[in-house]
């Protein structure tokens, strides 16, 4: 709704104005409103509250508008014109006065909508008569000034009912049952508790609770009326702080029943973090609630009410809007002075980009200045918010960087810090967007100052940076700190490798982490997409040095046992040669067996890529060792002492390697 091109308040030659009748002139001839106000005037005789002379309303009135006409002082003189005027201006105030007595102590606007429109009509003439007995009250006679007195004490009495009505129509809670169509506003659900690493958006219960009271056009229209009124007779501060007041009470309890509660900074620094989360949620449900529902819906009310003038009706909604949202962004300021944990990034970037989006929820319906203040409050919030993300994304690299742990992971599995990391990092990316526009906004913040950061960054993390900005196709903020950490977390798990005694577990560790890693990023588009097919290839190929070395101390050592060397004496095979050949074989694979069977390798694919290149290694070039040595040793028992195995055994065996369970061999060659 345009407010800007609102109507001017109410004239003597309006029509109609926003659907409430005007003020109609006197030289309108309405016979049948002559007629009922006569005989109203009977009825209510000297009996009334108080007594009023016979004289119809219509005739006051266009006496009243005669001498409102007259551009001279008061003068009160012995001729007829002047001193009928008077009387009518003292029979004007006495209806009011009158009408005013009675809506007080038996009746509400609304019950009569003619004797309504006959009060708005007498009070708005009574506005006119006092505001031109002020203007000339300087000139005036005593009769003049004391016409003055009686008209601002009618009009007082008459602003006191005003006052009271449009604080007893924007106090009621419930909208009337006639009105089906009219829409209310719901509350949303309340939220779980557990914390959740995902964006998902929890079910909405079965149970609605009305948040805001709809008011029938017929409310809004007088509601419209009285304040039309009170802003015309002078009283626009009574009539803006009853409507602010009121206004306030309702938001404060709509937010309640979002169940937003008004925490101090202590009461959000002592709750625990998964308590803390779900308020999390409901703030950002309850800042949604109001963007979308709440706000727009007050301004149709606010413009609605105030449509006789828009700068009234910007500025009460306008306020409103502050006072709310200082109260969500006391909150917001808040939850960022909590102590810093990785866990609290997902739902600080999504208190970011709630701010973000409250921002852009203004427009031109918000009064300039108190917009202006409100959007520099909310973007400060919002800055300490990124910045606030930024920090702790910067600890996880600290936190890589210090994890010096001396224990070995057992059987060479996936290290925690590779889970928690590669996790992460996924989960981090599904707020791709929003934590490039954080890194991109802190680095604008950063070049435009020079203060040292070191405190919070570390200079080892600026010579990671500086590190990293030089390669081929990294352009953003963000992608350029994703390389930072696992160029971090490759020279911890390097490290960690070291731990291992066994070459071969050691190479078997890096394999699992180093395929954990990949297989992450190519499940994740966002991670690959800032990665790069380069830096995947890099991977691979590593993971095949991986591999080879493996198989080099392991299975390559294993194989000398099987070589020609030593087995010729004399131009004749050595019984005793080829009986330590074959013994040290069965050692040899025994031992490899008994200790390889219980490492992990969790990715199935690359388990069935190790056991195929071992069993293409070892199973031919010990049938070809068997076949052409074994018949050098005696049939029965001895060959079977020393020939402990047939290739297809040795096949067996190695499908039992990395399963992460010992295998008993008499079982294996049952």
């Amino acid at each position: 709704m345009d407010t800007s091109s609102s109507p001017p308040l109410p004239r003597d030659d309006d029509a109609h104005v926003n659907g409430v009748a005007a003020v109609k002139s006197p030289s309108d001839d309405e016979p049948d409103n002559v007629e009922r106000d006569t005989k109203q005037d009977e009825e209510e005789g000297d009996d009334g509250p108080h007594p009023v002379s016979h004289v119809a309303l219509p005739q006051i009135l266009k006496e009243v508008d005669s001498f409102l006409r007259r551009g001279d002082p008061v003068e009160v003189e012995s001729s007829s014109g002047p001193a009928e005027e008077t009387r009518m201006i003292e029979l004007l105030c006495e209806r009011v006065e009158s009408a005013v007595g009675k809506y007080s102590s038996s009746s509400r606007l609304g019950c009569d909508p003619n004797d309504e429109a006959c009060l708005f009509d007498s009070i708005s003439r009574l506005s006119r008569l006092t505001n031109k007995l002020e203007s000339v009250s300087s000139k005036a006679t005593s009769r003049g000034i004391q016409l003055l007195s009686r008209t601002s004490s009618a009009l007082q009495r008459a602003m006191v009912l005003l006052e009271d009505e449009l604080r007893w129509s924007l106090d009621r809670q419930s909208r009337t049952n006639n009105e089906p169509e009219l829409k209310t506003i719901k509350s949303k659900p309340s939220f779980n508790l557990v914390y959740q690493l995902d964006r998902s958006i929890p079910e909405p219960n079965s149970e609605e609770d009305e948040l805001l009271p709809v008011f029938s056009p017929d409310t809004v229209s007088r509601m419209n009326r009285i304040c039309s009124s009170m802003i015309e007779a002078g009283y626009e501060t009574e009539c803006c702080m009853v409507y602010s007041v009121s206004r306030r009470n309702v938001f404060k309890l709509a937010l309640t029943k979002l169940g937003l509660e008004n925490m101090n900074m202590d009461d959000v620094q002592r709750m625990p973090w998964e308590s803390l989360e779900g308020e999390i949620r409901t703030w950002i449900s309850a800042i949604k609630q109001c963007s979308t529902d709440l706000f727009p819906t007050e301004r149709n009310l606010c413009e609605s009410v105030f449509s006789s003038s828009s700068q009234i009706s910007r500025s009460l909604f306008s306020n409103l809007v502050r006072s709310v949202a200082i109260q969500l962004l006391n909150f917001a300021e808040a939850v960022v002075l909590t102590r810093r944990a990785g866990e609290k990034l997902f739902k600080f970037l999504d208190m970011y980009e709630t701010l973000r989006d409250l921002v852009s929820s203004f427009d031109e319906s918000y009064d300039a200045d108190a917009a202006e203040e409100v959007r520099a409050e909310i973007l400060a919030a919002k800055t300490r918010m990124a910045e606030a993300s930024v920090k702790i994304f910067y600890d996880l690299e600290n936190s890589i960087k210090s994890d010096n742990g001396r224990t070995p992971v057992p059987n060479g599995a996936v290290h925690p810090l590779t889970r928690y990391t590669m996790n992460y990092l996924k989960y981090a990316c599904e707020y791709k967007e929003t934590i490039e526009q954080v890194f991109r906004e802190h680095q604008d913040r950063s070049s435009n100052n020079d203060d040292d950061e070191s405190e919070s960054t570390g200079n080892d993390h600026k010579e990671d940076k500086v590190k990293v900005a030089n390669r081929d196709g990294e352009s953003s903020p963000f992608g350029k700190e994703l390389m930072s950490v696992m160029d971090l977390l490759d020279v911890n798990l390097d490290m960690k490798s070291k731990l291992y005694r066994d070459p071969a577990l050691r190479y078997i560790f890096l394999m699992n982490n180093g395929r954990y890693i990949l297989q992450k990023i190519k499940s994740s588009p966002e991670i690959h997409e800032l990665m790069g097919d380069t830096w995947c290839r890099k991977r691979s190929s590593e993971l095949r040095h991986y591999h080879k070395s493996y198989q080099r101390e392991t299975w390559y050592r294993l194989l000398q046992c099987l070589s020609h060397e030593g087995l010729m004496v004399n131009g004749k095979v050595s019984k005793q040669a080829l009986k330590e050949k074959f013994k040290n074989f069965n050692t040899m694979f025994d031992e490899i067996h008994k200790t390889q069977s219980m490492w992990v390798v969790n990715d199935e694919q690359m388990q069935s890529e190790l056991r195929v290149s071992v069993a293409a290694v070892v199973t031919p070039a010990y049938r070809s060792f068997l076949g052409r040595f074994s018949q050098y040793l005696d049939s029965g028992r001895q060959s079977e002492k020393y020939i402990k195995y047939q290739p297809e055994d040795i096949e067996g065996l190695i499908d039992d390697l990395f399963d992460g369970n010992a295998v008993s061999m008499a079982r294996r060659k049952t």
